[in-house]
């Protein structure tokens, strides 16, 4: 049976947990060829693992991807493995909050840092070898389409309290997105942003226990107070938080052939929660 995304070669960054799992899982069971990132290793090799398990390929490029080498090192990898550049997912974060008057310069920064600026130069590094296939195709009189799904969030489109830092970077990347829909069009190339609502991961699950992660030297905290989760939930029509596999189905419908005439569109995944 043929799969819609056979041969394609897709990069996500934050693969190795939660959202980003799910969706290299979902691409890679439409035959995509994966490269996948995670901070940790262990768990991006876990991914990759559970990826050969099904018949597929993978291969992991470990780090932080605000690293300013980053992103070249990453779109190497992946010429280098699979020889083509046809879906990148940028999808790697997360929340460091604060209500804005005790908001350090480092904070602010640091979500710019992750959930900008490390997108900015991944597509600024594939950039060149994507034109360089859209323009032999062109010769050949081909029409291959390739797709850009950015992450955003509802606090990117409508603010959230106590994330003036997370809020402004998740705008940000709409920006970006429908600049480079623009910027890319003429490529063939599909440039589109999915914007989350309440997703349950280990980063958004209710805890009354106070703890917390290390992401690039920085101890953020993790998880989200019971009473938050309660009024999360009776905001989302749906009525419950939506599962990463669901999340991975919305990033899914931008890289499937169906959307090849869809460019520079936000669409929002949050159980019909709105702004």
């Amino acid at each position: 049976m043929s799969r819609k995304l056979d041969g394609k070669c897709a990069y996500v960054t934050g693969a190795g947990r939660g959202i980003g799992r799910a969706v290299a899982l979902k691409l890679a069971s439409e035959g995509a060829n994966l490269v996948i990132n995670d901070l940790d290793e262990t768990v991006a090799q876990d991914t990759v693992a559970t990826i050969a398990s099904g018949g597929g390929k993978a291969v992991a490029v470990a780090g932080s991807v605000s690293d300013e080498s980053f992103g070249d090192r990453f779109i190497e990898a992946g010429l280098q493995s699979f020889g083509g550049v046809d879906i990148i997912v940028n999808n790697a974060g997360y929340t460091w909050d604060a209500m804005i008057q005790g908001m350090s310069d480092a904070q602010f920064d640091a979500m710019l840092d992750v959930h900008l600026k490390a997108p900015f130069r991944i597509l600024r590094a594939a950039a060149e070898p994507i034109r360089l296939r859209a323009k032999a195709e062109a010769e050949k009189g081909e029409e291959v389409f390739r797709k850009v799904v950015n992450i955003s969030s509802v606090a990117g489109l409508g603010g959230n309290m106590g994330q003036a830092n997370y809020a402004a970077a998740k705008a940000g990347i709409v920006g970006l997105t429908k600049t480079l829909a623009k910027e890319w069009g003429r490529h063939k190339v599909n440039v589109n942003c999915v914007a989350f609502g309440y997703i349950e991961t280990r980063l958004t699950a209710a805890t009354e226990t106070k703890d917390t992660l290390t992401i690039d030297g920085n101890d953020v905290k993790v998880g989200i107070p019971e009473k938050v989760v309660t009024s999360f939930r009776a905001m989302i029509p749906i009525g419950r938080a939506g599962t990463p596999e669901e999340a991975a189905g919305g990033v899914y419908l931008f890289c499937a052939p169906e959307s090849n005439y869809v460019s520079g569109q936000v669409l929002i995944v949050g159980g019909g929660l709105t702004f």
